[in-house]
């Protein structure tokens, strides 16, 4: 299949220091790319970047074939999973009240949604969690709200999902159950998706392929191959070998 998602140089600076650059790689269509590296290493940027949400300074990036600037073109076909979020329990939320968040758009603020109710019952379909439709979503557990989040990035059946450390504050057996509905989200309804972790095991598990972030790229290839490569080792050496230069006093520029 064609590369959905296509890097090539790509720069990003925040308050004039640069975050990430020298990024270049693709998502072929139909696979899950992880994308790891340290806490910090620009990993969340780089796809807030690939979502339009923060400017690149420099290279190309593409979406469906169309460069970030004009992302609305292709907007509707992405799903986006951000970290886990926290929601107010003064106002309290059905399952399917955060569901139906997914649907909202500046177009659909101030109209009916056609479908609405069979879009919220097929997404809660696709996670498993179909018979959660009218629970408080305050009242499940971390996995369970992890799937009803997923279902929300899931509504509008988008062909590219990308999602932002999915299993942060899971305990294992929660992890280990969501990485297998990513895999079966590829598997049976055909979907890219992008995921960003900094946890080895759980992304090398479900990913295609791997991309290793600290600052700029360090190695991009099949999971085995970067897990055992010296670059991982190196990428991950650049966090530790800062925070010692900054104990003993120390700085960057």
């Amino acid at each position: 299949m064609k590369d959905i998602i296509r890097a090539d140089q790509v720069q990003v600076e925040l308050g004039g220091k640069k975050v990430l650059e020298d990024i270049t790689f693709t998502v072929p269509g139909g696979e899950v790319t992880g994308i790891i590296g340290p806490n910090g290493a620009g990993k969340t940027t780089f796809l807030r970047a690939a979502l339009g949400l923060v400017p690149i300074s420099k290279g190309r990036l593409e979406v469906f074939g169309v460069p970030v600037e004009r992302l609305r073109e292709v907007r509707p076909r992405i799903g986006y999973m951000p970290q886990r979020q926290s929601f107010e329990r003064r106002f309290p939320l059905s399952a399917a009240d955060v569901v139906a968040g997914g649907l909202l758009t500046p177009e659909t603020m101030l109209s009916r949604i056609p479908g609405k109710d069979e879009k919220i019952r097929t997404a809660l379909h696709f996670v498993g969690m179909e018979n959660y439709y009218r629970r408080p979503f305050q009242d499940l557990s971390g996995g369970e709200q992890q799937r009803i989040l997923l279902a929300r990035s899931l509504v509008r059946q988008p062909e590219l999902l990308m999602l932002d450390e999915p299993n942060a504050g899971l305990d294992f057996p929660a992890q280990q159950s969501f990485t297998e509905l990513i895999q079966s989200l590829k598997r049976d309804k055909g979907l890219t998706i992008l995921l960003v972790s900094h946890d080895l095991v759980s992304v090398a598990s479900a990913a295609d392929q791997l991309v290793c972030i600290n600052r700029t790229m360090h190695i991009h290839g099949l999971p085995v191959d970067v897990l055992h490569s010296p670059c991982l080792d190196e990428a991950y050496r650049c966090q530790f070998d800062l925070l010692s230069t900054l104990g003993k006093g120390g700085g960057s520029s």
